[in-house]
């Protein structure tokens, strides 16, 4: 029988009603007593680093998450977190590169509705979780939510309120869980790892562009951002007018990074298709995610800008790992 450390984090499934909305305050304990058959699958620890509404995560949380798998490595099989939904998605590209080439499952499940409720997704997905984690064929890190195994550089959130809250974007899903047993549509060899890291930048800034925004927030980004990702339209490009390329010249001139993404969910971007993307690599350093999710683009700067000059940052972004850009 494997042996899984459950992390709990918080979110809807450990949530209970107050006064002003849902919040977190159910226990590890607790949640497993709601999903008896577990023990059949696996012993399990548990340890609760801390107990939040995922709106609340940020970037040394994902850190801490990656610190308590490092140092407890080598006495368990696998690792369960659950985690509020909303920021699950950012959670699990940022663990996917904290701790990659892991022979080890990394498994993040949460629901739609709280544990203690009668009609709720929780236990399934908590029951499907471990199920994933004990398999022989789990490695690396995967969000396991409705049935649907799905890498963490592949997932986003979709969905408000329904079950199937999770898509896998622009790559298929890794498994379906079904009966209590993962059925692989992606096979691969176990990886050779694990290697972990222990920083991030969080001065990376996301940039929605809408149609008239002004240029004038350069303002505030010469000052504030290490790395800036454009989520622009289509397959990507920059408004002709109002000082856009200028500014953005003398960002890259300041030795940042700039990768543009576009706002549309599928099929990535392609900036030398039109005028208003192919003239930007004139301009200095552009990069762009492709078909990247904006969750892993983000996570990915993060873990990169600590270490990596200028070049490497170019490098390390188009290198491939789990699959995160194709």
């Amino acid at each position: 029988m494997k042996h899984i450390l459950l992390i709990a984090t918080g979110g809807t499934i450990a949530s209970k009603p107050t006064k002003d909305g849902l919040a977190p305050s159910i226990t590890p304990s607790e949640l497993l007593s709601y999903v008896p058959e577990i023990a059949d699958v696996a012993e399990v620890d548990e340890v609760q680093p801390f107990n939040l509404d995922s709106t609340n995560v940020c970037p040394a949380h994902w850190v801490e998450l990656a610190r308590i798998i490092e140092e407890r490595y080598d006495s368990f099989d696998g690792f369960v977190i659950t985690h509020g939904t909303d920021t699950m998605a950012y959670t699990a590209a940022a663990l996917s590169y904290l701790v990659q080439e892991s022979p080890k499952p990394i498994v993040l499940t949460g629901s739609q509705k709280s544990v203690y409720l009668r009609d709720t997704d929780a236990r399934k997905n908590l029951s499907d979780a471990f199920a994933y984690c004990a398999d022989g064929g789990a490695s690396g890190v995967h969000i396991v939510f409705d049935g649907n195994v799905i890498l963490g550089t592949r997932a986003k959130k979709t969905r408000t309120r329904s079950y199937n809250a999770f898509s896998s974007i622009d790559f298929p899903d890794i498994a379906i869980m079904r009966d209590g047993k993962p059925f692989y549509y992606i096979e691969e060899p176990k990886p050779r790892g694990p290697r972990f890291y222990r920083t991030l930048d969080d001065g990376v800034v996301v940039l929605k562009l809408i149609p008239g925004l002004s240029a004038d927030i350069f303002d505030y980004l010469d000052r504030k951002c290490s790395a800036l990702v454009i989520e622009s339209f289509g397959t990507g490009g920059l408004p002709a007018y109002g000082g856009w390329e200028e500014r953005l010249e003398y960002f890259l001139q300041m030795g940042k990074t700039v990768v543009f993404t576009t706002q549309v969910e599928r099929e990535g971007s392609a900036l030398d298709k039109y005028e208003v993307g192919g003239r930007l690599k004139e301009l200095g350093r552009v990069l762009e995610a492709r078909s990247m999710t904006l969750e892993a683009t983000v996570c990915k700067l993060m873990w990169i800008l600590p270490f990596a000059g200028e070049e490497e940052i170019e490098q390390l972004f188009y290198e491939p790992i789990m699959h995160d850009i194709l």
